[in-house]
């Protein structure tokens, strides 16, 4: 119990101080983590402080934590890449164009769809379309948190299933399985829900008209997504797919004059930079989990959480109130999957769960989780974009909902079967 107690310790300090200031996102994740951590280091029962250090510093330099760093890098330098070289505008107006007036609301839907799978970050991909839902709203009479939710809800198609989504670097590194693997296991889950959520908007957008000038300059901003998408599906290995898609990013966007040369380094390290609080983040958490599971911790919470687990439906079960909990008490679902990863794969092990599967399991329940919560980064974000509630927009999320009960029967019913 006391090599447990670092979680409660940054969760207090995270939720008390949140509360304390009336936001969630004025205490510094890294801050709190490091509190824990600290606090972790000293109470680690039979060990000298240097011992404590060195097993702390050895959880926190892990291969696969270290990969998850390199992707992070790498990830970020594109995004920002990408996004300079004006891909994002290119990309949702060649899928709104594509489009038919009365398909505006689906079309808005799979832009943010196409969008977070390219870019891998929900909270980006909010950013960059909640602006555009706006001005459509305005234009078009459509009611304003109906058409924001489009946009959430479309951001954690791709924050759930792309390949440079923190969400599924962490899982699929903390389950030790291969992306492309996931990704196949994943989309039989993700993909009806998504198709019926489109049905939803269908009808309720068909009598909706599209603005007349929206316009498409440069379709070949939208070729580093695609390949990145493409290479990514095929099976190379993700390191390899994130320097390609920043050499055709950096390439494109200097013979498009976007940026020169040294514009070109500015946006990559802006980019690397805007993971630097992921990156601490992940280090502290794969230290302060190695000293738990030292102190016997992790052992004695499997322990609690599986004596009542009869067989993989149970096992998949618990994985899924682990991340749901985690993701209530962090408001972070990649934070969320960095602190139950390992536990989840101690239990999918434990009781036959394939790794593919438990991957898909816990990035789709933290998705699910984080779509939900009004004091999300994505629902906060919209909500301040658009200048309303992050609760009218909750109503409205059709597709969060509906990944949750598609991960649900998925459980309830070995499905699908070829990695049950």
């Amino acid at each position: 119990m006391l090599s447990l107690s670092p979680i409660l310790v940054f969760m207090a300090v995270y939720l008390v101080g949140s509360l304390l200031a009336g936001d969630f996102y004025k205490v510094p994740l890294t801050i709190a983590f490091l509190i824990a951590s600290v606090y972790a280091v000293c109470i680690t029962p039979r060990l000298k402080l240097k011992e404590r250090i060195t097993v702390f510093s050895r959880g926190a330099g892990d291969e696969n934590l270290m990969l998850m760093v390199w992707i992070f890098i790498l990830a970020g330098a594109f995004a920002r890449l990408a996004s300079e070289m004006g891909a994002i505008d290119a990309t949702v107006n060649l899928t709104l164009m594509c489009l038919p007036d009365s398909m505006l609301l689906p079309g808005l839907f799979l832009a943010a769809c196409f969008v977070s799978l390219s870019i891998g970050t929900s909270v980006g991909t909010v950013v960059a379309l909640t602006p555009v839902a706006v001005g459509i709203a305005e234009q078009t009479g459509t009611s304003l948190p109906l058409i924001v939710a489009l946009v959430v809800g479309g951001s954690f198609f791709g924050d759930n299933l792309s390949f440079i989504s923190d969400t599924t670097i962490v899982a699929t590194q903390t389950q030790q399985c291969r992306m492309n693997d996931k990704f196949k296991a994943n989309i039989y889950i993700a993909l009806p829900a998504a198709l019926i959520a489109l049905v939803i908007y269908i009808a309720i957008g068909v009598q909706v008209e599209a603005p007349a000038d929206v316009t498409l300059n440069g379709w070949y901003k939208v070729i580093p997504y695609l390949a990145v998408l493409v290479l990514a599906v095929s099976g190379m290995n993700v390191l390899a797919v994130l320097s390609i898609g920043i050499v055709l990013a950096a390439v494109i966007g200097m013979l498009s004059g976007g940026f020169d040369f040294m514009g070109c380094m500015s946006c990559m390290g802006e980019g690397v930079l805007s993971m630097s609080e992921l990156i601490i983040v992940t280090l502290l958490a794969g230290g302060m989990l190695a000293l738990m599971r030292q102190g016997g911790g992790i052992d004695y919470l499997i322990r609690i959480l599986t004596q009542r687990i009869n067989g993989r439906r149970g096992a998949k079960f618990t994985i899924a109130l682990l991340v749901i909990f985690a993701d209530i008490c962090t408001a972070n679902n990649t934070v969320a999957l960095i602190t139950v990863g390992p536990m989840a794969r101690d239990i999918a092990d434990r009781y036959g769960v394939d790794r593919r599967m438990s991957a898909s399991l816990l990035d789709t329940f933290s998705c699910f989780a984080q779509g939900l919560i009004p004091y999300g980064a994505q629902l906060l974000m919209a909500a301040g974009l658009a200048s309303i509630s992050p609760f009218d927009i909750m109503g409205y999320l059709y597709y969060p909902m509906l990944l949750g009960v598609a991960a649900t029967i998925a459980i309830l019913f070995n499905y699908p079967r070829k990695y049950a």
